[in-house]
């Protein structure tokens, strides 16, 4: 069967680990977490990869029903994503119907979360890389709200920017339901799973 990739989107390094334009990096972790497993790296993916199964009762799970998955943190920056989700689809045998993309959105506010499948890439250098890099947008997304930047700070540097401390408790709580969002979609499908989560 197909495997599903589900890749969180983000820069590699620590000086990154806690920019806004990271978050699809947390939710990854937060699955391998969940799967009880961790990432490695193959030689030439230019990513880090935790490979597990899916069942309704969750991650990690066994038997004739679990579909594999296949979780990725790419290795390259922002803008050349593409490369990297190019390459493991292939090396994985996925296709884009059944990719996953998890990233940070701006025109969605802090604490909302969407999912759609398509559409366009909104100035996204992440998805914009990644439909080059396929030749689609036809893929599904999990969309995490982080607002716009305030007064006349430019996006740019906004999505490079943590979130403030005060908010800690909170972005730990969206990160887990977005993980929650990732997994009822490849379990029970898009059209229930928007009618949960999206907000």
């Amino acid at each position: 069967m197909i495997p599903w990739i589900v890749v969180g989107l983000g820069n590699p390094g620590p000086t990154y680990a806690s920019h806004r334009h990271n978050v699809g990096f947390l939710v990854a972790e937060e699955l391998a977490r969940r799967a009880g497993s961790g990432f490695n790296a193959p030689r030439g993916l230019r990513a880090e990869v935790c490979e597990t199964r899916i069942t309704p009762l969750g991650l990690g799970g066994v038997g004739a029903e679990a579909q594999r998955v296949v979780l990725v943190k790419p290795r390259t920056f922002m803008n050349e994503s593409g490369t990297a989700v190019a390459k493991t689809a292939a090396y994985f045998g996925g296709e884009p119907s059944r990719l996953v993309v998890v990233h940070d959105e701006l025109d969605i506010d802090f604490g909302q979360l969407r999912l759609k499948f398509g559409g366009g890439d909104n100035g996204h250098n992440g998805l914009k890389s990644i439909r080059q890099a396929l030749g689609t947008g036809d893929y599904f997304r999990v969309r995490f709200g982080i607002g716009r930047p305030p007064g006349r700070q430019a996006p740019a540097d906004f999505v490079l920017t943590g979130f403030p401390a005060s908010l800690r408790d909170e972005v730990a709580f969206e990160v887990g339901r977005s993980a929650d969002a990732v997994e009822a979609l490849l379990t029970q499908g898009l059209e229930t799973t928007q009618n949960k989560f999206n907000s």
